[in-house]
């Protein structure tokens, strides 16, 4: 089933508007330019290193700062600016974003590098809060965002196989940020097919709204379940390399794992109305620790690819539950656009704080880090279940 196809299906199921199969399908696509960069860091973050325009320490500078941006962007724009004129803001969005990889193709410096990807974060944030502000408008958002993962994966892996194929090889890193840049701008003839106002959504006290004890806990589980993922794939490679597994090797990995990802979004997306999304998030959050926990005690090659294509897989199976733990928590729907920012947050502050506990050569604590936060996404979920039960929520 197409997105298209998929979305038609869903026509009529909205609670406020009623976009088409096209219009939800380019919305969803713009959301998905706005997270491209998510697959392609490796490509061209590596690129970048490589080529000595960075040190190891100002590349993961340059890819926090750049995640922060897209958190703060998509909270920007979902919670303080209204649904309206989303065509013009996407062009406007696309054409910066634009610009700002242009500028990443020819910046001098580190300094300029990083403020080069703060800015594309914060175009990129914007672009993602157009498909998020869409997709909490459907009574199945936890089903049109497994559409939505599916999308943007399929757009990483094809575009990464490019760029590592072609781009990158002829034109060094600037042309992959050049290659990106055009492809914000073919992007402007989708974004004039996305619904040009998005009816709204009762949510006149913003803030508010997730102001409870049940948002916040549903947020927080969400952060420290991307907190877990954040801090294994940033040092994925020389957690390898400290138990005999080279480079090439856990590239082949990753790519490997895309592709679990995308595998794992569609089989979301087809049982995310057959299973219960606390015992998912469960489920899911000890398979994330206990997964974690192997990657500290040393394991070999066998076992080490399994782990990372298990880990690859959980990582956007979870995310239709987690929308559907976000909308139970505030029915108003204002909960569930701030999940992206709590997903990025997550993915920003987990190296970050993974980083503080290596000693020397000893990537351990990272993945015994990676546990403590997965099960600490289980326990704020019981938090969450407790509190809304109280309320009669859940």
């Amino acid at each position: 089933m197409t997105v298209i196809d998929a979305a038609q299906a869903e026509n009529g199921d909205w609670l406020v508007g009623n976009p088409t199969g096209l219009q939800l399908a380019s919305a969803l696509w713009i959301g998905s330019v706005g997270l491209l960069i998510l697959g392609l860091q490796p490509v061209l973050l590596g690129a970048l290193y490589t080529e000595g325009h960075v040190t190891g320490d100002e590349l993961a500078l340059v890819a926090t700062a750049e995640m922060i941006a897209i958190a703060i962007g998509s909270a920007i724009v979902a919670m303080l600016l209204p649904a309206r004129n989303m065509r013009w803001k996407s062009a406007v969005l696309l054409v910066l974003l634009a610009l700002a990889n242009f500028w990443t193709a020819y910046a001098g410096t580190a300094n300029a590098l990083i403020a080069a990807r703060a800015l594309a974060g914060l175009a990129e944030g914007g672009l993602v809060a157009v498909a998020t502000e869409l997709i909490a408008r459907s009574r199945r958002a936890e089903r049109i965002g497994g559409y939505f993962v599916t999308l943007q994966t399929l757009a990483q892996c094809a575009l990464a196989l490019i760029l590592a194929l072609y781009a990158v090889p002829a034109a060094g890193s600037a042309g992959g940020f050049i290659a990106l840049g055009f492809v914000c701008l073919l992007s402007l003839a989708v974004a004039w097919t996305v619904p040009d106002d998005y009816a709204d959504l009762p949510k006149e006290e913003h803030f508010a709204n997730v102001a409870t004890v049940p948002a916040i806990a549903a947020l927080l589980s969400i952060f420290c379940y991307f907190m877990f993922f954040g801090a294994v794939w940033a040092f994925l490679e020389p957690i390898g390399a400290q138990f005999g597994i080279d480079g090439r090797t856990v590239g082949l990995m990753v790519s490997a794992s895309l592709a679990a990802q995308v595998i794992g979004a569609m089989t979301a997306t087809v049982f995310e109305a057959r299973i219960d999304y606390r015992f998912a998030i469960t489920v899911i959050g000890i398979i994330a620790a206990i997964s974690s926990v192997l990657l500290a005690s040393g394991p070999g090659l066998s076992l080490f690819w399994a782990v990372v294509l298990a880990m690859g897989f959980i990582l956007l199976f979870i995310v239709p539950y987690q929308i559907r733990m976000a909308i139970t928590a505030d029915e108003t729907r204002t909960a569930v656009l701030l999940v992206p920012a709590a997903q990025l947050f997550g993915l920003a502050i987990g190296p970050i704080a993974a980083s503080l506990l290596i000693d020397g050569a000893n990537f351990r604590p990272v993945p015994e880090f990676a546990a403590a936060t997965a099960l600490a996404s289980v326990l704020l979920l019981g938090v969450f279940v407790l509190v809304a039960r109280r309320r009669g929520q859940a």
